[in-house]
Formats: structure tokens, sequence, C-alpha cells
């Protein structure tokens, strides 16, 4: 068969007039490839322009940021320092707060001169007669004055960390005059936001400490409650925490007198003030007593009622607690709990621990003579302990941790007691448990006699319980000894405050503050018991890599 026939066979419905159709078309299609293809690469070129104009600029901030800009210079804190005022005394009083703003905790107290040594002021300049009392800030970082301002002739109370006192953004200082004005103070600057009249009731004495309380004014800031006590009667006076003002009318409580008092609060939110004297204790309801000081029977919405508390309101118009004990009442403090806070109460012969809600005994413990106010930190990781010290006899004294579950003690040690007992201190460590610093005589003999040493600060951490580290020793008179982290979560250092006290005659009062790393490198171990086995270099490095945590 020729090849045409055979052609057409296979192709039958082929033509050769299509042909140049179907190659146009498919030049057409292979056009608007091309130009779809074109438009794409101009879309990519453009994409890729933008990302290395977006890099471009980002490495152009950080280089801005990084070489140009300086970034601000963070002052290096000084491992220790001190400051001494001469021909001065001081009062039971230090605060910590960071008023210049450079995330390092600063140090505020008061002392009594006639002439500041911070910026060469002085009594006149402010109108009083000398001596008269400054209440200053030291830098934590070095020690230097932040400021320095007299306030009055002479203090009988002073409260700091008081928030948007005078409406000022910094939390403020309240200042007791002995004249009996109120002076709120700044606490970032040390100037006095306002001054007014007490309206204290003549040979009255002020009861402490004074109290924060919810905004019962109605102006969104919190406001002030301040006791005073003659004889058998006991006066309340609610301020304003904006501008001093009294609120209300002055009231009176009759309460046969009190020894002290502490403000409670309900698993409702409700406050109770605590007031206790001789082995008894009386709650009143905060509301009860703000209608009676300032004779408004409208309470505020701030002012709660807790109905479980309520029942037990007797026809006096208080709720009595009872306790274990027919022993005076030495201290009343809170301590927290589960879901509220639980009530601490320390006679001269024993503690006890009540629950915060139903007032019942959850254990009762022997304590004879306790020589300052428990402490509270953490022997076991997130377990709540109490730190005890406790007169034992011939100048000796015992430190006891017990567990705040059960009252049970956790660990013990007798050393020499020193001339005076400031309260022990606690810092918290990042593995759950808690770092005390304590003061004590020492334990070195020799030929059974032993030597009269100075006062010691010693070191203990529930890692290691046979062991003390001997920190420091000391010869003055200590006024008041704390211990806390100068920055979030590092530099941990003690702080010292020691001289004479306003009743006393002049001498050098002098702030000091100590980096605790530092001390351990000069200290000493101590071996409780026959269970150390471990080398003193062993101890020194454990107390050394200690890192410490301001959470607890």
């Amino acid at each position: 068969m020729p090849n045409n026939d055979l052609e057409a066979e296979i192709h039958p419905l082929k033509r050769e007039d299509e042909r140049p159709q179907e190659n146009y078309e498919r030049s057409r299609d292979n056009g608007a490839l091309c130009e779809k293809k074109s438009r794409f690469f101009d879309m990519s070129f453009v994409r890729m322009a933008a990302f290395f104009i977006s890099l471009f600029l980002c490495l152009a901030m950080v280089f801005v940021f990084s070489f140009i800009i300086p970034c601000p210079i963070r002052p290096a804190s000084e491992k220790a320092w001190s400051k001494d005022y001469q021909n001065a005394v001081t009062y039971r009083f230090l605060a910590m707060e960071d008023v210049n703003e450079d995330k390092v905790q600063d140090i505020i107290f008061v002392f009594k001169t006639s002439n500041s040594s911070g910026f060469n002021k002085s009594c006149s300049d402010e109108g009083f007669s000398s001596p008269c009392a400054f209440v200053t800030a030291l830098s934590g970082t070095n020690g230097s004055v932040v400021w320095e301002e007299a306030v009055t002739e002479d203090i009988m109370f002073i409260e700091c960390g008081i928030e948007r006192l005078g409406e000022a953004h910094f939390p403020g200082c309240l200042v007791i005059g002995k004249d009996n004005d109120l002076i709120a103070v700044d606490s970032h600057t040390g100037k006095t936001l306002w001054k007014k009249p007490s309206h204290f009731r003549a040979y009255s004495s002020l009861m402490t400490p004074l109290l924060k309380i919810p905004d019962v004014d109605g102006d969104e800031i919190q406001d002030l409650l301040i006791f005073t006590t003659d004889q058998d009667k006991i006066q309340g006076y609610f301020y304003s925490g904006r501008n001093g003002d009294v609120i209300g009318q002055n009231g009176s409580l009759s309460l046969n007198g009190t020894t002290g008092y502490l403000l409670h609060v309900t698993k409702s939110g409700t406050r109770y003030l605590l007031f206790y004297k001789g082995h008894s204790i009386y709650a009143y309801a905060l509301g009860d007593l703000y209608t009676l000081a300032t004779g408004i029977s409208t309470k505020p919405k701030t002012i709660k009622q807790d109905p479980e508390w309520e029942k037990k309101l007797n026809s006096a118009g208080y709720i009595p607690i009872p306790i274990s004990s027919s022993e005076d009442i030495r201290y009343l403090m809170k301590v927290p709990g589960e879901g509220y806070e639980n009530l601490l109460v320390v006679t001269s012969t024993i503690s006890q621990l009540l629950d915060g809600q139903s007032l019942h005994s959850l254990w009762t413990i022997n304590t004879t003579n306790v020589l300052s106010e428990p402490t509270l930190g953490y022997y076991k990781r997130k377990a709540l302990s109490i730190i005890i010290e406790v007169n034992v006899g011939d100048n000796r004294k015992k430190v006891v941790i017990r567990s705040i579950g059960s009252g049970e003690v956790q660990w013990e040690t007798e050393l020499k007691s020193g001339p005076q007992n400031p309260k022990p201190a606690v810092l918290h460590a990042v593995d759950g448990r808690s770092v005390v610093l304590f003061w004590g005589g020492s334990q070195t003999y020799s030929n059974e006699t032993e030597l009269p040493v100075n006062q010691n600060l010693y070191m203990f951490h529930p890692s290691h319980p046979e062991y003390l580290l001997q920190l420091n020793s000391s010869t003055k008179s200590i006024v008041i000894f704390n211990a806390l982290l100068f920055e979030h979560g590092r530099h941990a250092s003690y702080v010292l405050l020691t001289g004479p006290l306003a009743s006393e005659f002049p001498g050098i009062v002098s702030v000091s503050k100590q980096k605790l790393k530092e001390d351990i490198k000069t200290s000493s171990a101590m071996r409780l018991s026959q269970e150390g086995k471990h080398s003193d270099e062993t101890i020194l490095d454990f107390f050394s890599s200690l890192r410490y945590s301001s959470d607890v």
C-alpha cells in the first residue's frame, strides 16, 4: 500500500490546514507562559529586595544600639562598706527600698545629731532646735548618701513602705514626732509630702505598729490607723493616706489597757484587730473600730464581715480568743497557712499555734524563756519551720528549729549567749530551704576554761546540720541586724546598725553592709557532732556555692 494511503488510514482526521492553527495556539500559550514567568520574576525580585532592605535596617539598628548609643552604666556593688556618724544617737528602725531605682536595695534609717554629715545641713535650716532627727537613705552599692533630711526634733515612731502616701508614685515613710505631728516623707527624694497635727490626747502614749488599712474615705488610696493609750483607755485614729487628715471624729475604746495588738485577716478577707494583755486576747472587727473611732455608722465597702467569726461575738462587742497558758503573752505573730494565716502565741512558758479561722489549737509546746521574736524559715523544702532562741541559763542559749506543721524539733544547738540577742535573720536558697544567721558567744575552750570572746555571727544550712559556720565577730552595741538580697537573685548581704540609742549618751552611730560570700572566705567551720565527717574546705565550698532567691 502506498505510504500516503497508509498515513491517511492511521490519521484519518488529520488535515494539513490544521497545522498552522495548532502552531499559532501553541505559540500564544507559550507567550502567555513567558509573560507569567516574567511577572513572577519581577515579584521575586521585589520580595528579595524587601528582604535585604529589612535585613540591612535590622543590622543598622543593632549597630546603633550596640555601639553608638551607650547602655546605662550599672554601678558595681562594693563587697563591704560602712558609714559612721559622730556624736549621734539612733533608733530601732531600718528599712530597705530601691530608693534611687538602680535595681539595688538601699537603706533608710534615722539618727539624731546637730549637723548632717551628708549634705552639710543643720537643724536650724529646717527651723528645729539642735540636735534634731534626720531621716537618711544610703545607697546599697557603696553607702553613699542618696538623700538626707531633718524632719523633726525627736522621733516617736517611723514606718516606711507605705504605698501611694501623699499620692506619690513611690512608697513613703510616715514619721511621728515627739510634738505629735504626722509627717509624710517621699522615700524617693526625702521631701516632705504633708505635715499634719495628730490630734492625740494629752499624756497619751503611742502604740505600735502603725496599721496600713484598705481605703475607707473613698479616694482609692490606702489609709492609716494609729492607736494611743492612756492608762486603761485606748484611742483609735483613722487618717487619710492622701493628705493626713483625720477621718471622722476621734473616738475611744475602753479595753482595760493592752500590751500590744496585731492586724489579722480571716479566710473571708475580713480584718480583725487582736489586742492582747496578760494571757488574754480580744478580737475586734475593723468595721466596728471604724464606727467607734470616727462616729460614722455606714461602713466603707472595703470593710467586710466574717459570718463565722461574728458568731463568736460576746455581749461586750469583742471575740475572746482562748489560749492554753495563764502566763503573760510575749509575742503574737502571723504564720502562713493553707489559704489564710494562722496565729502563733508565745508566752513565757509555752508556744501555741492557733488555726487562723476556727481559732482551734493546732499544737502547743514548751518554750520557756524565749529570748527574741521567733523567725520563720524552711528547714525542709517548701515546708515552713520556726526558729526560736531560748535562754537555758549560765549565759547560754539554745537555737531550736521546729516544724510549723507539728511543732516537733528538727534541729537544735546550744552555745554561749552573747551580751545582746539580735533577732535571727533568714535568707532563702534556690534549693527551697533557708540559711539561718544568728549571734552568739564562742564555743572555744582551753584547759576546761572558757576564753572570753566577742559576740560571733553564725551561719547554718539544713544540708549540713552537723556544722556551723562562724563568720564574724563584733564588740559593738548592735541595734538592728538583718540579712537580705540587695539585688534580685544574688548579692546576699547582712546589715548592722550599731551605736547608742536615743535614750543614751551620743557616740558613734554606724551602718555597715557585708557581702555574705566574702565573709565566708575568712570564716571557720564548727563541727557540732561526731557525725560531721566532711573537711573544713568542703563545708566552706558548699556555703560559698549557695545561691539565693527572692521568691519563697
